[in-house]
């Protein structure tokens, strides 16, 4: 099985919400038996223990006979997997956008800054004139 079909397994084991609800159960409930998680339906064991069986394919949940109970876990491997795949290079072309516009939105505010400073400073000038100017008249 390739990296792809491993994928495809993974997608079709989470495109069931009844699997999802199942991932769910038995991440709460880490080594729970088939029983426990068909207990949240209403469908029979079997039933449950097929759906179950997908995930298991999909390499989302690794199950161990105990006596008469099926034990399941969960296995996030899958999942990461998929984020490592998409989210990170989507991740990173934010980030860089993100900085830009930091950085844009800096430059912007150090420039107004600058500009409202030099007009503070060309007040000033001109207030002093003026009060020379007042005190050569009186």
């Amino acid at each position: 099985m390739t990296f792809d079909d491993d994928m495809s397994a993974v997608f079709n084991a989470l495109g069931s919400p009844v699997r999802r609800q199942m991932l769910d159960i038995i991440t709460a409930s880490p080594g729970c038996g088939v029983a426990h998680v068909a207990d949240h339906f209403e469908m029979s064991p079997v039933a449950v223990l097929k759906q179950v069986r997908v995930l298991e394919e999909a390499n989302l949940v690794h199950t161990e006979k105990d006596g008469r109970v099926r034990r399941c876990w969960v296995n996030t491997a899958p999942i990461q997997m998929i984020h490592d795949r998409w989210t990170t290079a989507f991740s990173a072309m934010w980030a860089a956008h993100a900085t830009r516009i930091k950085y844009s939105i800096e430059g912007f505010q150090e420039e107004r800054d600058a500009a409202g400073r030099s007009r503070v400073r060309s007040r000033r000038v001109q207030g002093d004139d003026q009060r020379d100017d007042r005190r050569r008249l009186a």
